[in-house]
């Protein structure tokens, strides 16, 4: 008896066809630890479940982890839902996932941390980037259910505390899948209105599920990016949100929002009293002071007779006049000596004076001064200054002195 003989394709797609009619192997779940975690650009997850002694290929495709809560990485041990199947391809047999859940702690646990971390990383959590909440706000937007305990709670301590603030509620779903969406549509529509002043985000308190809204991202991003200072107020005072963090100001209950988003009127009418009182001190204190400085400067002599105070100014200034006359001659004279000093050293300097006493000044035809036999020639024509006085004269013989001596 001859046996059929198959091709390498037949044998997987058979092996596919009896793994995928096993109803353990069509759904089965799975305990595992993560490794080989690779996010594909498709949005595809492909990894590798492993334990102490085995490990098995996976993959999830994006329609499935579209709904994860956290982002699965490397080391993390999961519980997974899936159906085993071989790939015909090349023959291997793998997992494909259909949920995933962490194994011990909860999943939203897990996306609430790490959403923190990473908005922690980008700075969205730095005090720097906090916006200061107004001290007296005229208008506050509210984000919340419109019939939820928050807002009546919100509305009775704004009443009680400030009247005269004006409050803008937008109504939104705050839990469920579409609760985070519309929580970011009533904080954009309050920026692009800039219509108030601050903005209340928050609801009443519940379990980790109910709250989940203020954990999601785009709350957070919508929250940093918001113009207008914003409150969160989500829960009571236990319960944390990623929403806190980003805030310009975490109040642990929606009540408390409203406490500290307005003064109390009470308390600023004690205030506006005390400035009252300490203004209308302040004035009689000070009138008192001036009226008994008038008083001293009546009582001074130049304020009852002010025209002796001229009188005596009178005198000052003809004392002045004269020490000013007395030291401007006394001046004149000084430089007067000094000037004939200079004239008389000028004088004895002066080649005048030389002539004066029987010298004499000799120049050539050029008018140069001839200060040496050397300087002219025998017939030139010559010119002795004397000091009443020129002589025209020829060179008849040069002689030197020497020669004369000799």
């Amino acid at each position: 008896m001859h046996k059929k003989v198959l091709s390498v394709s037949e044998i997987n797609e058979y092996i596919k066809m009896l793994m995928d009619h096993d109803l353990v192997l069509y759904n089965v779940l799975v305990r595992g630890e993560i490794s080989n975690f690779k996010l594909h650009y498709s949005g595809h997850m492909y990894l590798t479940l492993k334990d102490e002694h085995s490990i098995i290929r996976s993959v999830m495709f994006r329609s499935a982890n579209a709904h994860l809560k956290f982002k699965p990485e490397n080391g993390m041990k999961v519980i997974v839902q899936g159906r085993i199947t071989v790939y015909p391809k090349d023959g291997q047999y793998q997992l494909y996932i259909e949920d995933m859940e962490p194994d011990g702690i909860g999943a939203l646990h897990i996306a609430f941390e790490q959403l923190k971390l990473k908005l922690q990383n980008e700075g969205l959590f730095d005090e720097t980037r906090k916006k200061r909440i107004p001290q007296y706000p005229k208008k506050i937007g509210v984000v919340t259910s419109p019939t939820g305990a928050a807002i009546r709670d919100i509305l009775n301590v704004l009443k009680r505390r400030f009247p005269s603030a004006e409050v803008k509620i937008y109504p939104v779903r705050v839990q469920g899948e579409q609760a985070c969406y519309q929580i970011v549509e009533g904080i954009e529509y309050f920026n692009i209105q800039k219509n108030v002043d601050v903005i209340i985000v928050g609801r009443g308190g519940g379990s980790i599920e109910e709250l989940w809204a203020f954990n999601e991202e785009v709350v957070a991003r919508s929250i940093a990016a918001s113009v207008v200072p914003v409150i969160s107020a989500v829960g009571h005072e236990t319960d944390f949100t990623i929403a806190d963090f980003v805030s310009d100001l975490r109040a642990p209950t929606p009540s408390a929002a409203a406490e500290v988003v307005v003064p109390s009127q009470y308390e600023l009418k004690d205030k506006i009293n005390s400035l009252q009182n300490r203004l209308l001190y302040s004035f009689n204190n000070g009138l008192e002071n001036r009226r008994l400085k008038l008083k001293n400067l009546t009582s001074v002599s130049s304020f009852l007779n002010p025209m002796d105070k001229i009188y005596q100014n009178r005198l000052l200034i003809d004392e002045l006049n004269k020490n000013l006359a007395k030291n401007m001659l006394l001046q004149i004279k000084k430089r007067r000596e000094a000037f004939e000093s200079i004239c008389g050293k000028l004088d004895i300097l002066s080649p005048l004076a030389i002539l004066s006493r029987g010298y004499a000044i000799t120049e050539g035809e050029d008018n140069r001064i001839i200060r040496s036999i050397t300087d002219i020639k025998s017939g030139e024509r010559i010119k002795v200054r004397l000091a009443d006085g020129n002589i025209y004269c020829k060179t008849e013989k040069i002689e030197s002195i020497r020669n004369s001596r000799d």
